[in-house]
């Protein structure tokens, strides 16, 4: 990934898109956190240690999903609307994602492409279709 400072400034802006957004934060094809977290005054609903664990599986996740990227085409972002928070991943170079998690009455038709033009730098392939 680029800068840490210049990754940490993208999670910050992303997180401004909105008021009901919770975090961003970007993980390295490990599952390792590089930038952002969770906006200031917020808490995280799950401890640390899951949060590592999230990080890892999302990692594996995000590799397994180029699987039907010929049949299909490559995936932009994905979203599970859960009981407590709306959680958004975005596939980057070399496999890194960005995650993000919000409120559940956030606008989630929208957000997801104002994200997409953001990171457009990030991505390996820009979505051309929004």
């Amino acid at each position: 990934m680029d800068n840490v400072d210049e990754l940490e400034k993208m999670c910050q802006t992303i997180i401004a898109l909105d008021p009901k957004m919770r975090s961003a934060r970007l993980i390295n094809n490990r599952g390792h956190l590089t930038a952002g977290g969770m906006k200031d005054g917020l808490l995280s609903l799950e401890a640390q240690k899951q949060d590592e664990m999230m990080f890892m599986e999302l990692a594996l996740r995000v590799r397994m999903r180029h699987e039907f990227d010929a049949e299909f085409g490559e995936v932009h972002f994905s979203m599970s609307y859960r009981d407590k928070v709306i959680v958004m991943s975005f596939p980057l170079n070399n496999d890194d994602v960005l995650l993000l998690s919000c409120e559940k009455d956030i606008d989630f038709g929208k957000l997801p492409f104002k994200v997409l033009k953001i990171i457009e730098p990030l991505k390996k392939s820009p979505m051309k279709t929004f």
